[in-house]
Formats: C-alpha cells, sequence, structure tokens
C-alpha cells in the first residue's frame, strides 16, 4: 500500500430537493451527506460503515460524478480530488458527463444487487467487455474478447461461461461476474456498494478472499462500503464511521474496533453478535430513540438525541474530526472525559 494519495474528498455536501404542493415548489432539502471529508491511499482499501440511510451509498455514487443523472436537481458542494499518476489533481464533482469520460476507466464501481446489476438481454461476454468497448477501442475484437476469457479465469469462473446469461448463474458467480466488469478496464479505484449484503454467508467470505486477492495482485484501491462490521474488519485497513451524514470517527481497523472513541461506534461495536458465548461483551450498549431525518436534522452534533455523553452545547455547535492518534480522528470534544471501553477480550471480533 502506497502513502501516496489516490483520491480525496474534501467537505462534501450531497442535497436532494423535496418539493410539495400544487406547484411542486422546494420546501425541503435531504441532506445526504453534510460535509464528509477523507482520503484513499493507493492499493488502500478503506471500510465506509453506518446505519442504512446515513449517507454511505450517496458517498460511492458522488466520487464516481454519477448523481446528477440520477437526479438532475442534486445539490452538490466540495472537492472530489483523484491524483493521476501524473500532472495535478482534478476535482472530479466538477466535470461534465463528456470531461468525466476519460476517467471512468481509472475508478469502477461493483454494485451491490447482483441480480439488477446485470443486464438480463446480454451475454457474460457482452456485459464483462462492455467497458472495453467504451473506452479501449483501439483494441481489436478478438483482444477483447481474450481479455474477458482472462479476465472471467481471474474472478473463478470458467471462460466457456462467457456465452451463458445472467439468469443461469448463482448471485455469488454473478458478483464474481460484476468484479470481473469492473476490472475490465485496469481501474485505481473500486468503489463496492456493499458487495456481498444478498450474498450467503460461505458466499461472502469466497467474494472478500477474492477481492484481497485481485488487491494485492493488481494494487487496486477499494471503497468498502458495507454495514456489517465483521466484514468490514476482515477487508479494510482503515475504517470510516458514518451517521446522519457525518462521518463521526476514522482510523486503522484495529483502533475503531478494539478501542472506539465516539459513542456511536461503541454503540456499533458492542451490537456485533459474537458465535462464543464466553466471549460475548460485558455490556451491550443500547441507543435510545430514533434516528432523526436527515430532512430536519438536530441543530449542532447530529447525534446528541441519542448520545449518553451529550451535553447542553452539543448543540450549538458541529464537532469536527479531532486527532487522538497520529491515524486516530474522533468528531466529538468530550469522548475522552467519558469513554466506554469495548476491549478485545470482551467483543471476541479477532476469533
Amino acid at each position: 500500500m502506497s502513502s501516496s494519495p489516490l483520491l480525496e474528498v474534501k467537505d462534501l455536501h450531497v442535497y436532494f430537493p423535496v418539493y410539495a404542493g400544487v406547484l411542486q415548489r422546494r420546501v425541503a432539502d435531504v441532506k445526504a451527506v453534510d460535509g464528509v471529508s477523507f482520503a484513499i491511499a493507493r492499493g488502500e482499501t478503506l471500510g465506509l460503515v453506518g446505519e442504512s440511510g446515513c449517507g454511505k451509498t450517496t458517498v460511492g455514487r458522488a466520487l464516481i460524478n454519477v448523481l446528477r443523472h440520477v437526479a438532475p436537481d442534486v445539490r452538490l458542494k466540495g472537492e472530489v480530488l483523484y491524483y493521476p499518476p501524473e500532472g495535478a489533481p482534478v476535482n472530479l464533482l466538477s466535470l461534465s458527463t463528456k470531461q468525466m469520460r476519460p476517467y471512468r476507466k481509472r475508478i469502477a464501481m461493483i454494485f451491490q444487487d447482483p441480480y439488477s446489476s446485470l443486464n438480463a438481454r446480454l451475454s457474460v461476454r457482452e456485459i464483462v467487455r462492455e467497458p472495453l468497448d467504451l473506452h479501449q477501442p483501439q483494441m481489436s475484437i478478438r483482444e477483447r474478447n481474450e481479455r474477458v476469457e482472462w479476465l472471467l479465469e481471474k474472478v473463478g469462473l470458467q471462460p466457456e461461461y462467457a456465452e451463458r446469461y445472467p439468469h443461469e448463474f448463482s448471485g455469488g458467480q454473478r458478483q464474481r461476474i460484476g468484479i470481473a466488469r469492473a476490472l475490465a478496464t485496469n481501474p485505481e479505484l473500486i468503489i463496492c456498494d456493499e458487495p456481498v449484503s444478498a450474498l450467503d454467508v460461505s458466499v461472502q467470505a469466497q467474494v472478500i478472499n477474492l477481492m484481497e486477492d485481485l488487491r494485492e495482485e493488481f494494487g487496486i484501491a477499494y471503497l468498502f462500503i458495507a454495514h456489517d462490521l465483521s466484514v468490514v474488519y476482515h477487508i479494510s485497513h482503515r475504517i470510516a464511521v458514518m451517521y446522519l451524514g457525518n462521518i463521526v470517527e476514522i482510523g486503522t481497523r484495529d483502533e475503531v474496533y478494539f478501542t472506539p472513541k465516539h459513542p456511536y461506534t461503541q454503540a456499533l461495536i458492542s451490537a456485533v453478535p459474537v458465535s462464543d458465548p464466553r466471549k460475548r461483551g460485558k455490556k451491550r450498549i443500547i441507543l435510545e430513540g430514533d434516528i432523526p431525518t436527515p430532512i430536519n436534522k438536530p441543530s449542532g452534533c447530529s447525534f446528541r438525541t441519542r448520545c449518553p455523553i451529550a451535553r447542553a452545547e452539543c448543540a450549538h455547535f458541529t464537532p469536527e474530526l479531532q486527532p487522538h492518534s497520529a491515524t486516530h480522528y474522533v468528531a466529538c470534544p468530550y469522548v475522552d472525559q467519558e469513554f466506554v471501553s469495548v476491549g478485545e477480550e470482551e467483543n471476541g471480533l479477532l476469533q
């Protein structure tokens, strides 16, 4: 893993409009992402975790600049800086569709649902070859077909499967096809949007191990979006924890899992199921109240309405990520004063 940055996100905001009334006027905004900053190094896997609806998938789609196609009136603010091997960094968020096209072969995406992310009318050969048809027109048809078969072998599928259609495969095999498609143009970064959440546990392990092998062989960086903390711990170098559009903690995987600082991270870790009863945590942290709506977020810290250590002043300022070590950052100024430890022996996550 290189220390040089590949992608840097600075103060990213993504707001979706809410319309109401006969004239369908804009009355509010869904603050899906509300000021997110992080960086991904070359060859690094950054895990992005949080509850459903916290904005994880929106962050992933913002990185490849497709949100304007999903919602043309979406409001975007901030920077997504891509650092090419040579030349100055490029802000992907400011590019038009035509300007973005040269960079799409450098940043690929694996989608959550392997049953809907593949075109049922195309053969596997056509699905995997499509990125090559778009971005590598100088290659001959024979060269593209040979690369398709090579990619299928790399992800553990037989080359003769290229003539089959998606409905002939299991969920795990379909996700392998999605991985082969993402690898077609030799990308530097692959955004993985919950790529194993729809798969059985045994198949999840196979896909995760495959992705790790590909990272080591090709030096690919991953943004691994998921809600399964055990899976994220297994594959990630660093982990970022999101809550209601904000990153509340980021650090190495061991720092986040075994010395979590933020109360929300502590609650997430305490909820991880442990198969061995002797290694279950002594105390499970149960958060009170419901998750606020992103349309009307609480003032100040968005977590304060459910936080066990919240204070009156939390309503008056939005906490920024502060360093607790060279690699560990937490968005709460009071965690050192009231820290609930979730240790390695209690949660048994390494077993």
